[in-house]
């Protein structure tokens, strides 16, 4: 499977069926030469508009319950963003 079809499907919580939103990164273990994690921007609602809220969701690759042909299932029991732009731009630093 290529990144890009990965990105291509939805992330559905199967706690409360809420979509997440589409997959943007990947997080890898370059030692174990695995996915570590994937990243969901979070978008938050403004006067009836969308919006960027430049948050992200990181959800554990062990919380990936079924990768299908459209979506990916994950198990997530909090949903709140995790990570924000600014903490990962401090990060890199």
């Amino acid at each position: 499977m290529k990144i890009s079809d990965f990105q291509t499907k939805d992330v559905i919580n199967i706690v409360d069926g809420k979509k997440l939103g589409q997959i943007t990164d990947l997080e890898l273990d370059l030692r174990q030469g695995r996915i570590d994690s994937i990243v969901v921007p979070q978008y938050t609602r403004f006067m009836g508009l969308f919006g960027s809220g430049g948050t992200e969701i990181v959800i554990p690759w062990r919380n990936i319950v079924k990768i299908g042909a459209d979506v990916v299932l994950v198990r997530m029991e909090d949903t709140k963003p995790q990570r924000t732009e600014e903490d990962d731009l401090h990060a890199r630093s």
